[in-house]
């Protein structure tokens, strides 16, 4: 007797920054999983650098260092030698403390502060492990990109610290080329899932398929699922419409993890 073929798993649309998508598109097909890139931000050197820098090489004179994400890692230190071992570094996800790690700051060299819950990685969540206390009256640096939230800033001064920030790279949403827009076209007709790690890509992505298919296209990408990471992130799928939203952990293995389970 002749065994049925195993039904084709859906492909996984990944749509982070091209530079966090390459390595989640290889766990995934190490996984099984066919893997389309498709990023929904598009992350960009500031065309003037020179408060980054002249920022960053006064590392040494704060008490801690936030930084609110993997590309801000990334940005910094490209302009950073060595991490002087006297400053704390806060992080508010997985995917941040994995970038850390690629430039050798790890829990066994560094302090590193980060949210317990992995299911709620945010500025919010990072307060609550922080010393505010131990902190007030000390300098600390925020590095993000040119636009954020303010809520760890504002926080942190109404507990008396003193915050600076500095931009270390802007964010937009990408060109919606001939190409990209035959990719578009191409992944409403499939049936994928998608991965979504940014309420304002998320917004991105709406606008695109607007453009591209109408309203009629907005409907049929609302019946995709969604893989989120944060419940911000779930609670903006379910606000635009998406009826399909599976919230999982920070980082990688909790995102694969739960394709596994849908394939």
């Amino acid at each position: 007797m002749t065994e049925s073929p195993e039904p084709r798993k859906r492909p996984v649309v990944i749509t982070r920054p091209i530079a966090q998508a390459a390595p989640l598109a290889q766990k995934l097909a190490a996984a099984g999983r066919e893997a389309v890139v498709f990023p929904l931000l598009e992350i960009l050197p500031l065309p003037d650098q020179t408060a980054l820098k002249a920022t960053l090489g006064d590392l040494g004179n704060f008490a801690m260092a936030a930084f609110v994400s993997p590309n801000a890692i990334d940005a910094a230190f490209a302009h950073i030698d060595s991490w002087p071992s006297e400053v704390a570094l806060a992080v508010v996800g997985e995917g941040s403390k994995a970038a850390l790690a690629n430039h050798g700051l790890t829990q066994d060299n560094t302090t590193i502060f980060s949210p317990v819950d992995p299911h709620r990685t945010d500025s919010q969540t990072l307060l609550e492990v922080l010393d505010l206390a131990a902190l007030r009256g000390k300098r600390v640096l925020i590095v993000r990109g040119e636009t954020g939230r303010e809520l760890l800033t504002d926080a942190l001064r109404g507990a008396g610290v003193q915050v600076e920030q500095v931009a270390a790279y802007r964010r937009t949403a990408p060109v919606l080329d001939g190409e990209k827009t035959a990719q578009l076209r191409h992944l409403l007709d499939t049936e994928a899932d998608w991965i979504i790690t940014s309420s304002e890509a998320l917004r991105y992505l709406l606008q695109m398929v607007r453009d591209v298919a109408g309203e009629a296209g907005v409907v049929k990408m609302q019946q995709q699922p969604l893989i989120v990471p944060h419940v911000r992130i779930a609670e903006t799928a379910r606000a635009l419409g998406f009826t399909d939203v599976i919230q999982t952990g920070s980082g990688d293995e909790p995102l694969i993890a739960a394709l596994q389970f849908r394939a």
